[in-house]
């Protein structure tokens, strides 16, 4: 039997032109136990539509690892190194992530406490807050009220070491019942965005390159990120930007020579857009909060020079600027019309192409709100693709 895909319902603050394309309800698959063909029919719906959620599912953690492994299947470790990352107490991760003993390949995040638990006797679980990474904070009169902040947008990647995870698996077991409440992205631009209490939200990668100007096409297709050494202990003691896309610019950033032992050699230098392995779309995917350097190739031969932006290359160090460039081409892409925010229900399975979209948790929970989800990513066994020189000359 064919693959029944519906459409996700999309809120009322989104453009359904521009996220026409974007996500699917997947009905009649148990992803616990896909035959070979409805692997592949899935595989297939995934890498068009970025993100497919299945209802009602029923999914054991060795389940879930099975069916992210089964997209890659040599890769085999967490994507962050089977939580060695979350085990420096430095890094920004560490809170976030507990390991489930019988298959460390998936993780339960969330919320409160949480008691025997897939081999866990207990667990303090704690949902990433603005509060604890953004440079500003909302109010708490105005949290009291449902007020909230995204987090930090970004790819499910080590950025060291490791090759950005193809999939992610999210799984939603305890999910609190709240009222919505609305996103202030506080940077001028009075943005806002009405969500489900809880929500993780998604961006595309292909809306964010496709609707950049001429001038900034060019720039992200002739351009790679050099991210920092082990970035989420290099990051943590900085601050992210009130629309959690990316770090200020304040030089808190760990000295190079404080964090633990790196090699240059597996320092991940990574295209700024991802070629689909479907559909040949490019998908701007970068993790802005890890970036450290942007190295920009000339642009082709022939190419038309009028307006174009480091048209001879460039290599730039500069953090500050890093940042901006980034900043400026990934904006557009996160304004309220372009965001799907999930709402989740009690066993509710996303799965998402880790390397089309950029996703962010969002809001606030009180202690004694409980919320257990599990996670799964794998390390890919390759790197993801960047731009042909057809695209280059295309888009350049």
């Amino acid at each position: 039997m064919a693959i029944e895909l519906l459409p996700l319902p999309l809120p009322a603050s989104a453009d359904p032109a521009l996220l026409a394309d974007f996500g699917r309800e997947v009905k009649g698959i148990d992803p616990a136990n896909p035959t070979p063909e409805q692997f592949e029919e899935i595989k297939e719906a995934l890498y068009r539509h970025g993100a497919l959620l299945f209802r009602g599912a029923k999914v054991s953690p060795a389940a879930q690892y099975a069916f992210t492994k089964a997209f890659d299947p040599q890769s085999e470790s967490y994507g962050h190194g089977n939580n060695k990352t979350g085990e420096t107490k430095k890094s920004i991760l560490h809170p976030d992530l507990k390991t489930i003993p019988s298959v460390p390949q998936v993780q339960l995040i969330g919320n409160g406490m949480v008691y025997n638990h897939e081999g866990l006797a207990e667990a303090r679980l704690k949902h990433p807050s603005h509060t604890t990474f953004h440079k500003t904070v909302v109010s708490p009169e105005d949290e009291a009220k449902g007020v909230t902040r995204f987090y930090r947008w970004h790819i499910d990647a080590a950025l060291y070491d490791l090759n950005p995870p193809k999939v992610t698996t999210l799984y939603g077991i305890t999910v609190p019942d709240g009222p919505k409440q609305v996103v202030r992205y506080d940077d001028g631009t009075g943005d806002e965005l009405e969500v489900p209490l809880g929500t993780t939200a998604f961006v595309s990668g292909k809306v964010m390159f496709d609707i950049l100007p001429k001038d900034l096409k060019s720039l992200a297709v002739r351009s790679k990120v050099k991210y920092a050494p082990h970035p989420y202990v290099w990051m943590a003691p900085a601050h992210a930007m009130s629309t959690g896309l990316g770090i200020e610019s304040e030089g808190l950033e760990l000295p190079l020579d404080e964090l633990p032992p790196w090699e240059e050699s597996k320092l991940k230098i990574l295209p700024v857009l991802w070629k689909n392995p479907v559909t040949g779309d490019l998908h701007f995917q970068v993790h802005p909060c890890g970036a450290k350097e942007l190295i920009v190739e000339p642009l082709p031969e022939g190419a038309d020079r009028e307006g174009a932006l480091y048209p001879d290359g460039a290599h730039i160090t500069d953090l500050k600027l890093v940042r901006e460039l980034l900043y400026k081409m990934q904006r557009p892409a996160i304004a309220p019309k372009l965001v799907y925010p999930h709402d989740w229900k009690e066993d509710d399975f996303v799965l998402f192409h880790n390397r089309g979209v950029l996703h962010t948790v969002v809001g606030a929970f009180k202690p004694d709100q409980v919320r257990a989800f599990h996670q799964c990513n794998l390390a890919a066994s390759d790197e993801p693709s960047g731009p042909t020189p057809e695209d280059v000359k295309a888009f350049a």
